[in-house]
Protein backbone atom coordinates (compact mmCIF):
# COMPACT_ATOMS: atom_id res chain seq x y z
CA UNK A 1 0.00 0.00 0.00
CA UNK A 2 1.67 3.32 -1.07
CA UNK A 3 2.70 5.12 1.86
CA UNK A 4 2.02 8.97 0.42
CA UNK A 5 -1.43 10.62 1.86
CA UNK A 6 -3.88 13.10 0.46
CA UNK A 7 -3.03 16.55 1.82
CA UNK A 8 -5.44 19.37 1.52
CA UNK A 9 -3.93 22.84 2.58
CA UNK A 10 -2.92 21.37 6.13
CA UNK A 11 -5.19 18.31 6.95
CA UNK A 12 -4.32 14.54 5.74
CA UNK A 13 -7.74 12.65 4.97
CA UNK A 14 -8.00 9.22 5.12
CA UNK A 15 -4.23 2.01 -14.04
CA UNK A 16 -7.53 3.21 -15.06
CA UNK A 17 -10.40 3.16 -17.24
CA UNK A 18 -11.79 6.02 -18.77
CA UNK A 19 -15.07 6.16 -20.38
CA UNK A 20 -16.79 8.61 -22.72
CA UNK A 21 -19.99 9.60 -22.76
CA UNK A 22 -20.85 11.94 -26.03
CA UNK A 23 -22.38 15.47 -24.95
CA UNK A 24 -26.05 16.91 -26.08
CA UNK A 25 -27.48 20.35 -26.13
CA UNK A 26 -30.77 20.53 -24.23
CA UNK A 27 -33.56 22.00 -25.38
CA UNK A 28 -32.18 25.71 -23.61
CA UNK A 29 -28.92 25.14 -25.59
CA UNK A 30 -27.32 24.26 -22.64
CA UNK A 31 -25.03 20.54 -22.97
CA UNK A 32 -27.10 18.07 -20.76
CA UNK A 33 -25.31 14.69 -21.60
CA UNK A 34 -23.13 13.01 -18.40
CA UNK A 35 -19.51 12.89 -19.46
CA UNK A 36 -16.49 10.95 -17.78
CA UNK A 37 -13.41 11.17 -19.43
CA UNK A 38 -10.20 12.91 -20.96
CA UNK A 39 -9.77 16.39 -22.16
CA UNK A 40 -6.84 16.87 -24.82
CA UNK A 41 -5.81 20.75 -23.75
CA UNK A 42 -2.72 20.77 -26.04
CA UNK A 43 -0.70 17.50 -26.33
CA UNK A 44 -1.72 16.64 -22.50
CA UNK A 45 -4.51 15.40 -21.64
CA UNK A 46 -7.09 16.27 -18.41
CA UNK A 47 -9.47 14.55 -16.61
CA UNK A 48 -12.97 15.43 -16.46
CA UNK A 49 -16.78 14.85 -15.20
CA UNK A 50 -19.62 16.73 -15.75
CA UNK A 51 -23.53 16.09 -15.26
CA UNK A 52 -26.89 17.95 -14.64
CA UNK A 53 -28.79 20.24 -16.98
CA UNK A 54 -28.56 24.47 -16.76
CA UNK A 55 -26.61 27.53 -16.46
CA UNK A 56 -23.97 28.80 -14.92
CA UNK A 57 -21.83 26.12 -14.52
CA UNK A 58 -20.12 25.12 -11.31
CA UNK A 59 -16.47 23.60 -11.51
CA UNK A 60 -15.61 22.00 -8.64
CA UNK A 61 -11.49 22.74 -7.94
CA UNK A 62 -10.44 19.94 -5.23
CA UNK A 63 -8.00 20.61 -2.42
CA UNK A 64 -4.55 19.40 -2.50
CA UNK A 65 -4.12 16.13 -4.09
CA UNK A 66 -7.53 15.43 -3.91
CA UNK A 67 -8.83 14.37 -7.51
CA UNK A 68 -12.45 14.14 -9.20
CA UNK A 69 -13.73 11.83 -6.89
CA UNK A 70 -13.22 14.19 -3.32
CA UNK A 71 -16.96 15.75 -4.91
CA UNK A 72 -18.41 12.13 -5.10
CA UNK A 73 -17.38 10.90 -1.53
CA UNK A 74 -19.23 11.06 1.76
CA UNK A 75 -18.73 10.17 5.32
CA UNK A 76 -22.12 8.93 5.24
CA UNK A 77 -23.28 6.76 2.54
CA UNK A 78 -26.79 7.69 2.76
CA UNK A 79 -25.85 11.35 2.04
CA UNK A 80 -26.18 12.91 -1.30
CA UNK A 81 -22.70 13.89 -2.64
CA UNK A 82 -21.71 17.32 -3.19
CA UNK A 83 -21.42 16.56 -7.47
CA UNK A 84 -24.73 14.45 -7.54
CA UNK A 85 -26.78 17.24 -5.40
CA UNK A 86 -25.39 20.34 -7.10
CA UNK A 87 -26.32 18.07 -11.07
CA UNK A 88 -30.02 18.43 -9.39
CA UNK A 89 -30.51 21.93 -10.25
CA UNK A 90 -27.38 22.81 -12.91
CA UNK A 91 -24.53 21.68 -15.10
CA UNK A 92 -21.68 20.39 -12.46
CA UNK A 93 -18.17 19.32 -13.58
CA UNK A 94 -14.72 17.94 -11.65
CA UNK A 95 -11.50 17.28 -13.00
CA UNK A 96 -8.28 15.65 -11.62
CA UNK A 97 -5.02 18.04 -11.66
CA UNK A 98 -1.65 16.19 -12.54
CA UNK A 99 -0.76 14.32 -9.66
CA UNK A 100 -3.19 13.94 -7.14
CA UNK A 101 -4.37 10.58 -5.27
CA UNK A 102 -7.64 8.87 -6.17
CA UNK A 103 -8.94 6.78 -3.30
CA UNK A 104 -5.85 6.87 -1.35
CA UNK A 105 -4.01 4.12 -3.81
CA UNK A 106 -4.22 5.60 -7.34
CA UNK A 107 -2.66 7.90 -9.49
CA UNK A 108 -4.11 10.76 -11.64
CA UNK A 109 -6.24 10.19 -14.61
CA UNK A 110 -4.55 13.15 -15.73
CA UNK A 111 -1.14 13.43 -17.50
CA UNK A 112 1.43 14.56 -15.35
CA UNK A 113 3.34 17.65 -15.58
CA UNK A 114 6.98 18.74 -13.97
CA UNK A 115 6.10 19.26 -10.11
CA UNK A 116 5.80 21.14 -7.75
CA UNK A 117 3.94 23.67 -9.36
CA UNK A 118 2.43 27.39 -8.68
CA UNK A 119 -0.93 28.04 -8.55
CA UNK A 120 -0.89 29.73 -11.74
CA UNK A 121 0.50 26.99 -13.33
CA UNK A 122 -3.20 25.61 -11.83
CA UNK A 123 -5.36 28.21 -13.06
CA UNK A 124 -3.26 27.62 -16.56
CA UNK A 125 -4.91 23.82 -16.86
CA UNK A 126 -7.70 24.98 -15.55
CA UNK A 127 -7.91 27.52 -18.43
CA UNK A 128 -7.44 25.58 -21.27
CA UNK A 129 -9.50 22.67 -19.76
CA UNK A 130 -12.66 24.68 -20.36
CA UNK A 131 -11.45 26.17 -23.37
CA UNK A 132 -10.81 22.66 -25.31
CA UNK A 133 -14.40 20.95 -24.26
CA UNK A 134 -18.06 21.98 -24.89
CA UNK A 135 -18.40 19.67 -22.05
CA UNK A 136 -18.73 21.97 -18.95
CA UNK A 137 -21.17 24.13 -21.27
CA UNK A 138 -20.89 27.85 -21.72
CA UNK A 139 -19.08 30.43 -18.87
CA UNK A 140 -19.27 32.25 -16.99
CA UNK A 141 -18.63 29.69 -14.52
CA UNK A 142 -19.28 29.02 -10.91
CA UNK A 143 -16.31 27.80 -9.02
CA UNK A 144 -16.98 26.16 -6.03
CA UNK A 145 -13.35 25.31 -4.14
CA UNK A 146 -11.78 23.33 -1.35
CA UNK A 147 -8.65 24.40 0.97
CA UNK A 148 -5.95 24.51 -1.64
CA UNK A 149 -8.30 24.93 -4.68
CA UNK A 150 -9.88 27.90 -2.89
CA UNK A 151 -6.46 29.55 -4.16
CA UNK A 152 -6.68 28.25 -7.62
CA UNK A 153 -10.54 29.44 -7.87
CA UNK A 154 -9.39 33.30 -6.81
CA UNK A 155 -6.84 33.60 -8.42
CA UNK A 156 -8.96 32.51 -12.00
CA UNK A 157 -11.17 34.73 -10.22
CA UNK A 158 -8.54 37.59 -10.53
CA UNK A 159 -7.14 36.56 -13.90
CA UNK A 160 -9.85 35.75 -15.93
CA UNK A 161 -12.77 38.00 -14.42
CA UNK A 162 -15.21 37.56 -17.43
CA UNK A 163 -15.08 33.51 -17.15
CA UNK A 164 -16.39 33.80 -13.13
CA UNK A 165 -19.72 34.56 -11.80
CA UNK A 166 -19.32 33.40 -8.84
CA UNK A 167 -17.49 31.38 -5.99
CA UNK A 168 -18.27 29.27 -3.29
CA UNK A 169 -14.99 28.77 -0.79
CA UNK A 170 -14.92 25.42 0.84
CA UNK A 171 -12.67 26.20 4.11
CA UNK A 172 -10.75 27.71 1.85
CA UNK A 173 -6.68 28.12 2.25
CA UNK A 174 -5.91 31.90 2.68
CA UNK A 175 -2.34 33.26 2.20
CA UNK A 176 -2.80 35.20 4.99
CA UNK A 177 -1.33 31.58 6.77
CA UNK A 178 1.99 32.98 6.29
CA UNK A 179 1.58 36.07 8.06
CA UNK A 180 -0.91 35.04 10.68
CA UNK A 181 1.45 32.05 11.47
CA UNK A 182 4.18 32.25 13.96
CA UNK A 183 6.82 31.56 11.58
CA UNK A 184 8.28 28.52 12.84
CA UNK A 185 4.72 27.26 12.38
CA UNK A 186 4.42 28.07 9.03
CA UNK A 187 7.54 26.74 8.35
CA UNK A 188 5.63 23.37 10.18
CA UNK A 189 3.00 24.46 7.67
CA UNK A 190 5.14 24.24 4.40
CA UNK A 191 6.96 20.44 5.28
CA UNK A 192 3.55 19.25 5.86
CA UNK A 193 2.22 19.69 2.79
CA UNK A 194 5.59 18.83 1.36
CA UNK A 195 5.77 14.97 0.56
CA UNK A 196 8.36 12.92 2.16
CA UNK A 197 10.62 11.06 0.25
CA UNK A 198 9.35 7.54 0.16
CA UNK A 199 6.10 8.69 -1.28
CA UNK A 200 8.12 10.61 -3.83
CA UNK A 201 9.79 7.27 -4.26
CA UNK A 202 6.03 5.34 -4.96
CA UNK A 203 4.58 7.94 -6.71
CA UNK A 204 6.87 10.86 -9.05
CA UNK A 205 4.31 12.74 -10.28
CA UNK A 206 2.65 13.24 -6.99
CA UNK A 207 1.52 16.82 -7.14
CA UNK A 208 3.64 19.50 -4.96
CA UNK A 209 2.69 23.22 -4.63
CA UNK A 210 5.54 26.01 -3.88
CA UNK A 211 3.21 27.82 -1.78
CA UNK A 212 5.49 31.01 -0.73
CA UNK A 213 5.61 31.36 -4.36
CA UNK A 214 1.69 30.70 -4.95
CA UNK A 215 0.73 32.88 -2.03
CA UNK A 216 2.70 35.49 -3.66
CA UNK A 217 0.72 35.20 -6.99
CA UNK A 218 -2.74 35.30 -5.06
CA UNK A 219 -1.28 38.73 -3.59
CA UNK A 220 0.15 40.27 -6.88
CA UNK A 221 -3.60 38.89 -8.51
CA UNK A 222 -6.27 41.98 -9.60
CA UNK A 223 -8.94 42.17 -6.91
CA UNK A 224 -12.49 39.59 -7.61
CA UNK A 225 -14.92 41.99 -9.17
CA UNK A 226 -18.38 42.22 -6.58
CA UNK A 227 -19.83 38.56 -7.35
CA UNK A 228 -22.27 36.12 -5.42
CA UNK A 229 -19.62 34.78 -2.61
CA UNK A 230 -20.38 32.15 -0.18
CA UNK A 231 -17.68 31.33 2.34
CA UNK A 232 -18.07 28.03 4.45
CA UNK A 233 -15.66 27.28 7.48
CA UNK A 234 -15.01 24.40 9.47
CA UNK A 235 -15.73 24.94 13.00
CA UNK A 236 -13.83 21.78 14.87
CA UNK A 237 -10.65 22.43 16.52
CA UNK A 238 -7.38 21.23 13.88
CA UNK A 239 -5.37 19.96 17.12
CA UNK A 240 -7.30 16.79 17.97
CA UNK A 241 -6.90 15.74 14.39
CA UNK A 242 -3.21 16.06 14.29
CA UNK A 243 -2.86 14.34 17.17
CA UNK A 244 -4.72 11.48 15.67
CA UNK A 245 -2.94 11.54 12.71
CA UNK A 246 0.17 11.55 14.64
CA UNK A 247 -1.18 8.50 16.01
CA UNK A 248 -2.16 6.66 13.32
CA UNK A 249 0.68 7.32 10.92
CA UNK A 250 -0.73 9.77 8.85
CA UNK A 251 1.43 12.99 9.85
CA UNK A 252 5.02 12.26 11.09
CA UNK A 253 5.27 11.35 14.63
CA UNK A 254 7.73 14.56 14.91
CA UNK A 255 5.36 17.28 14.44
CA UNK A 256 5.25 20.74 16.15
CA UNK A 257 2.98 20.15 19.15
CA UNK A 258 2.00 23.76 18.92
CA UNK A 259 1.26 23.70 15.09
CA UNK A 260 -2.22 22.64 15.86
CA UNK A 261 -3.00 25.16 18.28
CA UNK A 262 -1.40 27.77 16.34
CA UNK A 263 -3.59 26.57 13.73
CA UNK A 264 -6.85 26.67 15.70
CA UNK A 265 -5.81 30.37 16.84
CA UNK A 266 -5.25 32.10 13.30
CA UNK A 267 -8.37 30.65 11.16
CA UNK A 268 -11.00 32.14 12.06
CA UNK A 269 -9.14 35.73 11.01
CA UNK A 270 -8.12 34.00 7.87
CA UNK A 271 -11.84 33.08 6.62
CA UNK A 272 -12.80 35.57 7.94
CA UNK A 273 -10.49 37.16 5.81
CA UNK A 274 -11.94 35.66 2.83
CA UNK A 275 -15.42 36.62 3.64
CA UNK A 276 -14.14 40.49 3.00
CA UNK A 277 -13.11 39.49 -0.38
CA UNK A 278 -16.55 41.34 -1.78
CA UNK A 279 -19.06 42.74 -0.13
CA UNK A 280 -22.05 41.56 0.95
CA UNK A 281 -20.14 37.61 0.74
CA UNK A 282 -22.26 34.85 2.84
CA UNK A 283 -20.12 33.67 6.01
CA UNK A 284 -21.77 30.19 7.23
CA UNK A 285 -19.16 29.15 10.79
CA UNK A 286 -21.45 26.92 11.72
CA UNK A 287 -20.98 23.69 9.85
CA UNK A 288 -20.39 21.04 12.37
CA UNK A 289 -17.54 19.97 10.62
CA UNK A 290 -13.94 19.75 10.14
CA UNK A 291 -11.84 21.21 6.97
CA UNK A 292 -13.07 18.47 4.38
CA UNK A 293 -16.79 20.00 4.86
CA UNK A 294 -17.76 18.36 1.30
CA UNK A 295 -17.36 15.17 2.54
CA UNK A 296 -18.82 15.51 6.45
CA UNK A 297 -21.47 17.77 5.74
CA UNK A 298 -22.30 17.71 1.59
CA UNK A 299 -25.79 19.01 1.62
CA UNK A 300 -23.95 22.67 3.37
CA UNK A 301 -22.21 22.78 0.15
CA UNK A 302 -25.04 21.86 -1.78
CA UNK A 303 -27.20 24.73 -0.04
CA UNK A 304 -24.02 27.35 -0.68
CA UNK A 305 -23.59 26.78 -4.45
CA UNK A 306 -27.37 27.08 -5.22
CA UNK A 307 -27.44 30.52 -2.62
CA UNK A 308 -24.51 31.30 -5.59
CA UNK A 309 -26.45 30.19 -8.78
CA UNK A 310 -29.85 31.54 -7.51
CA UNK A 311 -28.04 34.69 -7.46
CA UNK A 312 -26.52 34.99 -10.64
CA UNK A 313 -29.15 33.62 -12.40
CA UNK A 314 -31.35 36.52 -10.58
CA UNK A 315 -28.60 39.33 -11.45
CA UNK A 316 -27.53 39.36 -8.32
CA UNK A 317 -24.24 40.57 -6.71
CA UNK A 318 -25.07 39.04 -3.55
CA UNK A 319 -25.95 35.29 -2.27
Amino acid sequence: MPRWTRLSGWLPTLGVVVLVAACGAGDDGTTSKNFAGTVDIGGRNIYLECAGTGTPTVVFVSGLRFGADQWTTTADPASTSAFDGVAEFTRVCSYDRPGVVLGGDASSRSDPVPQPITTTDAVADLQSLLGATDAAGPGPYVLAAHSYGGQIARLFAGTHPDEVAGLVLIDAQSEELQTLLPPEQFQEFLRLNTPQQDSLDEYPDLERVDFVRSFDEIRAAEPIRPQPLVVLSADRSVAPQIAEGVANGSLPADIDPGYGPALDAVQPKAQEDLAQLVPGAKHVTNTNSGHNINIEQPQLVVDGVRDVVDAVRDGRSEP
